[in-house]
C-alpha cells in the first residue's frame, strides 16, 4: 500500500536543480565528442563549448549534441538539417583539400578556418606564378549586412617566405611589402608607393592588398581600421540568430525535463506581477508565460486541435526549496480559432500566494505535443508591509474582463480581470488598461486624496504628456482599494512610454510613487497571445493559507508558520491535508501533546491510517513514551513497510526498550533504503559496542 500524500495533489513534488559540475578535459573526452568539438570550432559559441564539457555521461553529450543542430537548423519541420549537412561538407573539404602543404589538419588552416566559417567565396583568384610576387589567393565574398558584414569584401592568402601553407594576409600587420619577393629599398609604410609596385604586377591585387574592403582605405593608400574590425565579425557571424540559453538550460534541468524534451527548448515571453488581493488580504504573485512557439495535435473525434501544458513552480531562496507545486493545463483549440493561435500565441496564467523575502522563482512549462519546453526566471522581492498607505502596481494590460468577485483568477482584482501580454505592446485599436492599488487606505485619506497618472512619451523631439486623476472620494472605503483607468491607445503616438502613478495625500503631499512602461506600435493591429488560466473559489482560501504556512515553516518562521496552520485549519477543520501538515509541524516544533490531541481527529478515517500511526508514534516517542510509541508504529509499519521514519523511530524505540535486536533490524532495514544516513549508521554504531 502506498502512502497517502500530505499535501494537496496541486503541489507535486518537482525535482532539485542541478548544480553545475566540474569541466572535463577536452583530450579525456571519447573520441566522437573530440571530433565534434574539431566539427564546430568555429561555429559553437563559448557557452555552448561550457555547457558541454560540464556534462557528465555520454548520454547527455549525444542529446547536447543533438540540440545544438536543432537550435541552427534552417527548416525545423523536415528530416534533413541543411546547416549540419553543410558544415560537415566543409569538414571533410578543408581537411581534404588545405592539409597538404602543412603538417596541420586542413581545419586548423587559415584557409580551412575561413572556409568553414563562410563556406566557398563567390569568386577566387590565383596570383601564384607572378614574376615578382609571393605566391597569392584572393577570395571573393558577398557580405550579409544581418550579420555586421560589408555588401563585399575580399580576403588575402599568401605564402610567407614562398613556402609553406597559406597565410590570410592583413594589409596592417602584414602590409603590402610583404606581397613582393624583391623588399630591398622598400619603405613599408609608403602605402602609395606600394600599391603603385603591385598595381604594375598585378592590377586586381593592388586594392586587395591594401584593404579587405572594395574602395575603404585613407588617402595615402593607408588601411582603414574597419579591416580589424571586418575580421572580428567574419568570427563572430556564424554566432548570429542562436540563442544560447538553450545551453545553460540544458545544464539546469536536464535532470527535471524529461530526456525527449531537452532537445526541443521554446523561448518565450512572460510578465509578473505582485498583487495584494483586495478578498483575502494575502499577496499573489502572479506570472503569464507566452511561449514563441505552439505545436498543436488535432483529436478527430471531437475534431479539436490541442495542447497539453504542464506547469512545475519552484521558489527557493538560496539554494533551499521553499515552496512548490505542479499544475496541468490540456487547452483545447476549435478548428476556427487555430490560426488565431499561431499567430497569436498561447499564454499559459497562474499564480500563487508568496511570503515576504526574496525569492528565486522557477517556472518550467511543458507541452507535450511537440515534446517542448521553456522556462521562466526569476527574482521576486515580496518588501514588509509598510502599514502605511502605499501603490500596489501599476499593473498594465490591453482589456478588462468581468469576472465574479469570489472566484481567484490571475491578474484579477475584484470583479475585474486584467487581459495582460507580456509584450506591453498595443496597437491604436487597444485599450491600455491600468489597474491599482491603494493599499493600508486610511478614510482621512479617501475623503481628500487623489492618485494621479502621468504618461509621457520618451521620443526626444515633442513627446506625448497626459494626466489623469483619480478622486478617492469616488470610490468606498477599504483597507486595499483597487482602481482601474483605461486609456485609449488612439490617444498616444507610436511611441515608448512610462507610467508614473502618484498616491497624494489631501495636502498634496506624494505618499508613494510606482511606475510601469508600455509600448504604442505603428501597426494597425497587435496580436496578443490568448490567455489560458484556471479560477479558484476564495471560499478554499484555506488552501492558500497552508501554502503559506508552508512557506513559513521553511524560512524558520515558526511563530508565524503556526498562526498561519491554525488559522487554515479553523476555516476548514474538515480539510484532512491541511490537519496533517499541521501535526507534521507541532512534531517538528516538539508540541506533541497538541499534535496527539489534533490527529485524534482521523483516528477512523481508514484512508489515513499510516499518517495516523506515524504521528500518534513519533507524538509518543517525543514524549518518553517509548513502549505505547511501539504499539502505533508497529502498526504504521503493517500498512507500509518501506517507510525510513517509521523505521528509524521503530529503531530508537526498540533501542530505548533495550531491545538491541529488533532496534538494529529496523534500522538497518532504514539504511538499506537509504544508505547515506550517517546518524543512523552512527546510532547502529553505539549498539553494536
Amino acid at each position: 500500500m502506498n502512502k497517502h500524500a500530505c499535501w494537496p495533489a496541486l503541489l507535486l513534488l518537482l525535482p532539485g536543480l542541478l548544480l553545475s559540475g566540474q569541466k572535463i578535459r577536452e583530450q579525456d573526452l571519447a573520441p566522437q565528442y573530440q571530433d565534434w568539438l574539431k566539427l564546430v570550432a568555429y561555429v559553437i559559441q563559448p557557452v555552448e563549448r561550457e555547457v558541454f564539457m560540464k556534462l557528465a555521461g555520454d548520454r547527455d553529450r549525444d542529446i547536447f549534441i543533438q540540440t545544438f543542430w536543432k537550435q541552427r537548423d534552417p527548416t525545423p519541420g523536415t528530416p534533413e538539417n541543411e546547416y549540419k549537412d553543410e558544415i560537415v561538407k566543409r569538414f571533410e573539404y578543408v581537411n581534404r583539400m588545405f592539409g597538404r602543404s602543412t603538417t596541420r589538419e586542413g581545419w586548423r588552416t587559415d584557409m580551412g578556418r575561413i572556409y568553414m566559417i563562410l563556406g566557398a567565396p563567390q569568386s577566387t583568384e590565383r596570383f601564384e606564378a607572378s614574376i615578382g610576387l609571393v605566391p597569392c589567393q584572393s577570395w571573393t565574398y558577398w557580405g550579409d549586412s544581418r550579420r555586421g558584414l560589408p555588401p563585399q569584401f575580399i580576403l588575402l592568402f599568401f605564402q610567407r617566405g614562398s613556402i609553406g601553407e597559406y597565410k590570410l594576409y592583413d594589409p596592417v600587420s602584414d602590409g603590402p611589402a610583404r606581397l613582393l619577393l624583391d623588399q630591398k629599398n622598400i619603405d613599408p609604410m609608403d602605402y602609395s608607393d606600394l600599391y603603385d609596385k603591385i598595381l604594375d604586377i598585378q592590377p586586381t591585387l593592388a586594392e586587395a592588398a591594401i584593404t579587405r574592403i572594395p574602395g575603404e582605405y585613407n588617402y595615402d593608400f593607408s588601411p582603414s581600421p574597419r579591416n580589424a574590425i571586418l575580421l572580428a565579425d567574419i568570427m563572430e557571424s556564424p554566432k548570429h540568430d542562436v540563442n544560447t540559453s538553450y545551453a545553460t538550460h540544458f545544464l539546469d534541468y536536464k535532470g527535471i525535463v524529461s530526456t525527449e524534451y531537452m532537445t526541443n527548448f521554446v523561448e518565450n515571453t512572460a510578465a509578473t506581477a505582485l498583487i495584494r488581493d483586495p478578498m483575502t488580504g494575502l499577496r499573489f504573485l502572479h506570472f503569464a508565460i507566452a511561449p514563441v512557439n505552439v505545436s498543436v495535435d488535432f483529436y478527430e473525434p471531437k475534431s479539436q486541435y490541442f495542447c497539453s501544458y504542464q506547469l512545475n513552480v519552484t521558489l527557493r531562496k538560496g539554494e533551499n526549496l521553499i515552496f512548490q507545486y505542479t499544475r496541468d493545463f490540456p487547452i483545447y483549440i476549435q478548428e476556427q480559432n487555430v490560426e488565431r493561435v499561431r499567430s497569436n500565441g498561447l499564454a499559459v496564467e497562474d499564480s500563487f500566494p508568496v511570503s515576504e523575502g526574496t525569492f528565486r522563482m522557477i517556472a518550467l512549462l511543458t507541452n507535450s505535443v511537440g515534446k517542448e519546453f521553456t522556462v521562466l526566471e526569476k527574482e521576486i522581492v515580496v518588501p514588509p508591509d509598510p502599514g502605511s498607505p502605499r501603490i500596489g502596481g501599476p499593473y498594465i494590460g490591453y482589456r478588462f474582463e468581468t469576472y465574479q468577485k469570489e472566484i481567484h483568477i490571475p491578474f484579477k482584482i475584484m470583479d475585474k480581470k486584467l487581459l495582460v501580454d507580456p509584450k506591453n505592446t498595443f496597437a491604436a485599436g487597444d485599450e491600455i488598461s491600468v489597474a491599482l492599488n491603494v493599499e493600508n487606505l486610511t478614510e482621512e485619506l479617501r475623503k481628500g486624496g487623489e492618485v494621479r497618472l502621468e504618461i509621457t512619451g520618451l521620443r526626444k523631439e515633442t513627446p506625448v504628456h497626459k494626466a489623469y486623476v483619480v478622486n478617492l472620494s469616488a470610490y468606498p472605503f477599504g483597507r486595499i482599494l483597487p482602481i482601474t483607468q483605461v486609456i485609449p491607445a488612439r490617444e498616444l503616438d507610436p511611441d515608448y512610454y512610462d507610467l508614473a502613478v502618484r498616491l497624494v495625500s489631501p495636502d498634496g503631499k506624494v505618499l508613494d510613487e510606482s511606475t510601469g512602461t508600455f509600448i504604442v506600435s505603428s501597426a494597425a493591429a497587435v496580436g496578443h497571445p490568448i490567455a489560458n488560466a484556471k479560477g479558484f473559489a476564495l471560499a478554499n482560501q484555506f488552501l492558500y493559507i497552508d501554502m503559506l504556512a508552508g512557506q513559513a515553516e521553511k524560512l524558520g518562521q515558526m511563530d508565524k508558520a503556526r498562526a498561519l496552520y491554525e488559522r487554515a485549519f479553523n476555516l476548514n477543520p474538515e480539510y484532512k491535508e491541511g490537519l496533517l501538515m499541521y501535526a507534521n509541524f507541532l512534531l517538528q516544533v516538539k508540541e506533541y501533546d497538541a499534535a496527539l490531541t489534533l490527529v485524534e481527529r482521523i483516528r477512523t478515517d481508514d484512508n489515513r491510517r499510516f499518517d495516523y500511526f506515524v504521528i500518534r508514534g513519533k507524538a509518543l516517542a517525543g514524549k518518553g513514551l517509548f513502549a505505547d510509541a511501539l504499539v502505533s508504529l508497529v502498526e504504521a509499519n503493517k500498512v507500509y513497510n518501506s517507510d525510513i521514519q517509521v523505521l528509524n523511530t521503530l529503531g530508537l524505540c526498540y533501542y530505548r526498550l533495550g531491545r538491541k535486536a529488533e532496534a538494529l533490524a529496523a534500522l538497518n532495514a532504514s539504511l538499506k533504503l537509504n544508505p547515506g544516513q550517517s546518524d543512523i549508521k552512527a546510532l547502529v554504531e553505539e549498539i553494536t559496542k
